[in-house]
C-alpha cells in the first residue's frame, strides 16, 4: 500500500452522497430475499454481480430498482442502513448524509412509515454503538411526476425532525430541475435544505446545473462536474460556496471516465468539491476506494486530499460547532 493510500484509510471523513438503497450488497440481497420468500432471477451472488454491466445511467437504474424488491419490512430497512453505517465507520467516516428514495417503495405498496422508521432506528443504533453520526435526505424520482413528488413531500412532514433535506435523482433525460420547482419551493418553506443531482454528461447538463443554482436555489449540487464547461457557472457556484458531491467510481461505470482529473481541476479553481461513494454495492467502492482512485488517477497530493475532506465537513448540514470539532480532528490527524 502506498503512503497516500494509507493516509486516506486513516483520514477522518464525511460522506455527502450515498444512496442507502445503493448499499444493498449481493449477500444481503439474497438474505433478505430468503427472509421475505422472494425468488430472485439469479442463481447466486456471482450471477447477480455479472448483471452489473452498466454503460450508462438508464442501464444502472434498471438493475438498481429491480434490486429493491427484497426490501419489504422495517427490519429490512434497518438491516440495510446499519450495514452501510458499519462499513462507513470501518473506513473512518465520522458523518454521513444518506439519500433514500421513498417513491421507489411506496409505489410498491410499502408504507412511508415502514421505510423511514427502519432507517431511523438503524441511525440511532449506529450512533450509540459506533459513534457515527448520520442524517437523511429524501430524494424525489425525477422520471416520475411532480405531483407524485409533492405527495411524498406531504407524507414526509410528520417526520421532518428526521429528515434534513430533499434531493432529486434518477433518470435526468427530459426531466430538468425546473419540472420540480414548485415541489422544491414548498420543501424550502417547510424548512428542508435542498440539493439536486446534476448527473455527469447528461443531455443539457450545464443548463440543468444553472436551473438548480439560479432558479431552484439549491444548497448543494450532486455530481455537477459539467459545470467546468461554463466559466460563468463555475464562478457562480464558487460565489455561493456550493459543494459538489462527486463520485469517481460510479462515474467510470456510467460515463466515459471517473472524472478524477475534473476533481483536480475543481480543486485548483477553488470550488468546494468532495469525493463520495454514490451506490457502492453496484459501483464497487466505498469512501476509501473512491478517494484512492481519485488520488491515483489525478495525482492528488496530501494537501489536496485534506482539502477534499475539509470541503465535506464544511459542507455537511450540521451545526457549526459540530463541523468545527470534525475539522479539528482532521487537522490533528494531518499533523
Amino acid at each position: 500500500m502506498s503512503r497516500l493510500a494509507a493516509f486516506i484509510k486513516g483520514m477522518p471523513k464525511c460522506e455527502l452522497h450515498v444512496h442507502i438503497e445503493g448499499t444493498l450488497e449481493p449477500e444481503m440481497k439474497f438474505q433478505l430475499a430468503k427472509r421475505n420468500a422472494i425468488k430472485l432471477p439469479y442463481r447466486n451472488e456471482k450471477a447477480l454481480k455479472a448483471a452489473y454491466d452498466f454503460d450508462d445511467l438508464p442501464s444502472f437504474l434498471a438493475v438498481y430498482y429491480e434490486g429493491m424488491s427484497v426490501l419489504l419490512t422495517e427490519q429490512d430497512f434497518y438491516d440495510l442502513t446499519y450495514a452501510y453505517l458499519s462499513k462507513a465507520h470501518a473506513q473512518n467516516v465520522r458523518h454521513a448524509e444518506m439519500f433514500f428514495d421513498p417513491q421507489a417503495h411506496t409505489a410498491r405498496g410499502i408504507a412511508f412509515d415502514i421505510v423511514i422508521r427502519g432507517i431511523r432506528r438503524a441511525q440511532l443504533r449506529a450512533q450509540a454503538d459506533l459513534g457515527i453520526q448520520s442524517q437523511l435526505i429524501m430524494c424525489f424520482l425525477r422520471d416520475w411526476s411532480a405531483e407524485f413528488a409533492m405527495t411524498v413531500l406531504l407524507q414526509s412532514l410528520p417526520y421532518k425532525a428526521w429528515i434534513v433535506g430533499v434531493g432529486l435523482d434518477s433518470d435526468e433525460r427530459d426531466n430538468p430541475p425546473a419540472k420540480f420547482a414548485g415541489v422544491f419551493k414548498r420543501a424550502r418553506a417547510e424548512g428542508y435544505l435542498l440539493t439536486m443531482h446534476c448527473d455527469v454528461d447528461q443531455q443539457g447538463s450545464v443548463a440543468h446545473i444553472w436551473q438548480a443554482v439560479r432558479d431552484i436555489g439549491v444548497d448543494r449540487i450532486d455530481h455537477g462536474v459539467n459545470a467546468l464547461e461554463d466559466e460563468a457557472l463555475c464562478g457562480e457556484i464558487k460565489r455561493r460556496s456550493l459543494a459538489l458531491t462527486v463520485c469517481p467510481i460510479s462515474n467510470a461505470y456510467v460515463t466515459r471516465s471517473s472524472r478524477s482529473e475534473a476533481i483536480r481541476t475543481l480543486l485548483e479553481k477553488g470550488l468546494r468539491v468532495t469525493v463520495n461513494s454514490d451506490d457502492p454495492a453496484y459501483f464497487p467502492g466505498y469512501m476509501n476506494e473512491n478517494l484512492m482512485r481519485a488520488q491515483a488517477e489525478a495525482a492528488l497530493d496530501k494537501a489536496q486530499l485534506l482539502t477534499l475532506a475539509e470541503n465535506a465537513f464544511r459542507s455537511a448540514w450540521i451545526p457549526p460547532l459540530q463541523s468545527a470539532a470534525y475539522l479539528a480532528e482532521l487537522k490533528s490527524y494531518a499533523g
